[in-house]
C-alpha cells in the first residue's frame, strides 16, 4: 500500500506558510518604522503592532511547517 499525501492539508500548509512569508517582511519593515520615530507620540502602539506581527510570523511558519509534515506522512 503507498501512502500519498494529503493534498488538502497541503494547500492549507501553504496557505499558512504564505502568511507567514508576508509577516517575515511586514514586522521587522514595521519595526524598523518604529525604531526610526521614537519620539513621534505613536512610537509605542506601532513598536507593539510590529512585535506581535513579528511573532506571528514564526507562529505561522511553525504552523505551515507541521501541516506540511502531517500532509506528508500521516
Amino acid at each position: 500500500m503507498t501512502k500519498r499525501t494529503n493534498k488538502e492539508v497541503l494547500s492549507k500548509g501553504l496557505k499558512l506558510m504564505a502568511g507567514s512569508l508576508f509577516c517575515m517582511f511586514a514586522g521587522p519593515v514595521i519595526l524598523h518604522s518604529a525604531f526610526k520615530n521614537q519620539s513621534h507620540p505613536l512610537y509605542i502602539p506601532v513598536l507593539i503592532i510590529g512585535l506581535l506581527i513579528a511573532a506571528a510570523a514564526i507562529f505561522l511558519a511553525f504552523k505551515g511547517l507541521r501541516k506540511i509534515m502531517d500532509s506528508m506522512f500521516n
